[in-house]
């Protein structure tokens, strides 16, 4: 089923081929790194497309050099296949799924079903490394709080893409401030890497490149799933300023408090992290739809207890719906016109951010329940207190 689904993405291929734009970017930051250029100078493909990584991420890059870009291509392809159903088992083990639904064959298909999925898609698409920076992320935080280490490998993703530090932030709010503090390790580790390799570009990204976002693209564009890119086409306005950064400010504080109440009062880090995610998601300024590839772990975590009632297989049936139905595509969107919609097609122009709200907004209103209430349960990372571990929770760390 899997080599059926990647002869199906070869013929697309043949059809249209994959731009894998980013990809060349990386090949060409590693290039800059090895071979002494300026790294943040260049632009690459016919998009004009410059770096935006910090340095560290650059020097990560400089193997892809040793190949040519066709032969990149086709290697980019196949890591990000076994990347896919490597974030599968991930998620399946971590949201304890029986050894059976971890099985490989389980897990092939999945990934075979899993590649169609929207964000997954234009993963492959752009040759990105989203599903890298997840599955590095997953894996640490779904470890024991006491596990080594617990948060070296998020400070490592932070230091290639800086979205995955507001992890730390989540270890720090839910009373895990040794792993916080090891996720600002991780992260210091990669920024002083980068400088020592590149020490001129690690100044001036640091100093300057870091907060040009202008550098990215435009907010407003339909690939923009976040927050933001959702309130600029609502207002018809490329700058929404305040308008934007309030709401976002309010997200940020809602998602962080879902992700801290979920932990402390059922004991569920995996919905936690996935709020985390989420919320990272809605406050960048730009989330480009294949950001979004945490679509992964949360459909796992909502198919874990399917079996238990009919509303929750039609929830992940619609949850799922949302990420393949690839609504954002369908409405008219070339030139300027993605300021130009009418009211009844934002929601099919940005199905992410508002499927991301809902979730925050459920989760919210589940904590405040009584603590037998019924929620989502099976997410990654998963576990369920005794009653008294739970009464202890609020009033002690848990870092160790």
């Amino acid at each position: 089923m899997l080599m059926a689904s990647l002869a199906g993405l070869w013929l697309l291929y043949e059809v249209q081929p994959l731009p894998m734009s980013d990809l060349a970017v990386y090949r060409a930051e590693g290039q800059a790194a090895s071979g002494g250029g300026d790294l943040y100078g260049f632009t690459v493909t016919k998009w004009a497309l410059p770096a935006t990584y910090p340095p560290f991420a650059a020097v990560l890059f400089i193997p892809t050099t040793w190949l040519s870009l066709g032969t990149l291509k086709v290697v980019g392809v196949l890591v990000n296949a076994a990347l896919l159903a490597l974030l599968i088992h991930l998620s399946c083990k971590a949201a304890g799924l029986r050894r059976a639904a971890c099985a490989a064959p389980v897990i092939l298909a999945a990934t075979a079903l899993g590649l169609w999925l929207e964000p997954v898609f234009q993963t492959f698409v752009f040759g990105q490394v989203n599903l890298v920076l997840t599955c590095l992320v997953l894996w640490d935080l779904s470890r024991p709080d006491g596990a080594r280490f617990k948060g070296f490998a998020t400070g490592i993703a932070a230091g290639i893409k800086l979205t995955p530090a507001i992890f730390g932030v989540h270890l720090l709010v839910t009373g895990r401030v040794k792993a916080a503090f090891t996720v600002l390790g991780g992260f210091l580790a990669s920024v002083l890497l980068g400088w020592l390799v590149l020490p001129t570009a690690s100044i001036e990204f640091w100093t300057r490149r870091m907060f040009e976002t202008g550098r990215v693209g435009k907010v407003w564009i339909i690939d923009n799933q976040s927050l933001q890119g959702l309130i600029t086409r609502v207002l018809h306005n490329p700058e929404p300023g305040l308008l934007w950064a309030v709401p976002a400010l309010l997200t940020a504080a809602a998602g962080l408090y879902a992700a801290r109440r979920v932990y402390l009062r059922r004991g569920l880090d995996g919905w936690g992290v996935l709020c985390t995610a989420v919320t990272a998601l809605l406050v960048s300024p730009i989330s480009w739809s294949h950001h979004w590839v945490w679509c992964v772990p949360l459909l796992v975590a909502l198919a874990a207890h399917t079996r238990r009632s009919p509303w929750r297989r039609a929830l992940l049936a619609a949850v799922t719906l949302a990420f393949t139905a690839r609504t954002m595509w369908i409405v008219p969107h070339s030139g300027d016109l993605d300021l130009h919609f009418s009211w009844w097609q934002q929601p099919f122009a940005a199905p992410y951010p508002l499927l991301g709200l809902a979730l925050l907004a459920a989760v919210v209103r589940w904590t405040r329940q009584p603590a037998g209430a019924p929620g989502p349960a099976g997410a990654p990372g998963g576990r369920v207190p005794t009653p008294r571990a739970e009464q202890e929770l609020p009033s002690r760390s848990r870092a160790v």
